[in-house]
């Protein structure tokens, strides 16, 4: 059996997380693109993701406190 953590979820949210991506990465500066981005660190892979839980984790305490 594959253990593949690298997959959405809810397939249906997966252009939506994509989109998400992408903004996240314009945001603090990552050159990330669609498709292979072996040039990149894991650094600056990691930092994109980090960045992406942060900000929903910030959503859902918004949402959780009602605001």
């Amino acid at each position: 059996m594959s253990n593949n953590s690298n997959r959405t979820n809810v397939p249906e949210a997966k252009e939506a997380m994509d989109r998400f991506k992408m903004e996240v990465a314009n945001e603090i500066g990552v050159p990330l693109t669609n498709g292979y981005n072996g040039n990149l660190t894991s650094a600056q892979n990691g930092s994109v993701g980090g960045y992406m839980v942060k900000k929903m984790i910030e959503a859902q305490e918004r949402q959780m406190a009602g605001k």
